[in-house]
This record gives C-alpha cells, sequence and structure tokens, in this order.
C-alpha cells in the first residue's frame, strides 16, 4: 500500500488510485503517468519503490494537493463572505451559489422538509 499525500492508495489501476486524492482527477493523473512514462493499466501492488518515490515528489512539489488545497479553498470562501458579494452571502445562508433552482432542489438544506399526508400504501377495506 503506497501512501501518497497522506492518502493511501488502493490496490486499483494507477490511473484510478490517483483519483483517490483531493485535486488530481482522471485527465491530471493521466498527464503524471505520462510525465513519469508510466503505463496507466499497471496496478499499485505491482509498482516499485522507486517509481512511487518518484510519483510521491511530482505530485507534492508541483501540483497543491489535499490540505493545501483544501486551505485555499476555504480561505476563498472566507475571503467571499467577508466582503460581502453575492456568492459569499449564499454560502453564509448555506444555498446554491451558483445558480441553481431552490423552489424544488435544495429543501434539506433550507430546512423546508414536505413530508405528504399519507405516504405510502392505502389500506384496502376488509370484507
Amino acid at each position: 500500500m503506497a501512501r501518497i499525500a497522506g492518502i493511501t492508495l488502493p490496490n486499483k489501476r494507477i490511473e484510478i488510485a490517483l483519483t483517490y486524492i483531493k485535486g488530481i482527477g482522471r485527465s491530471r493523473s493521466n498527464e503524471i503517468l505520462a510525465k513519469l512514462k508510466i503505463d496507466p493499466d499497471t496496478r499499485m501492488n505491482d509498482l516499485v519503490d522507486t517509481v512511487v518515490n518518484q510519483l510521491r515528489e511530482v505530485i507534492e512539489k508541483q501540483y497543491r494537493v489535499e490540505g493545501e488545497l483544501r486551505r485555499d479553498v476555504s480561505a476563498n470562501i472566507k475571503r467571499l463572505k467577508e466582503i460581502g458579494c453575492y456568492r459569499g452571502l449564499r454560502h453564509i445562508r448555506s444555498l446554491p451559489a451558483r445558480g441553481q433552482r431552490t423552489k424544488t432542489n435544495c429543501r434539506t438544506v433550507r430546512g423546508n422538509v414536505r413530508r405528504t399526508m399519507a405516504s405510502g400504501r392505502t389500506k384496502v377495506d376488509k370484507k
């Protein structure tokens, strides 16, 4: 089991296993593998320690992943809240910030849970 950026990667194809790290998706994992000339179909357990160390160096030095990325995102949201822009106000109120509708969706976030009067099957009269 290889650990990269504080994440234990599962024994899957390396192309998929790298996506378990926050900040790395399929395209970025393919880009990293092409840079290091690693076959995307190899399994994580089949990798040699030197290759895992090369992966670790490339990922941690060239990309923002995991804790650093989370810190940047939360700092950006905090900045939006402080300046009082529309997106910041939507984050404060825990509502969708990107123009989604709120009449029918996101009810549970708003605290408006509608339950039907008689949910389930209606009972049949006995003869």
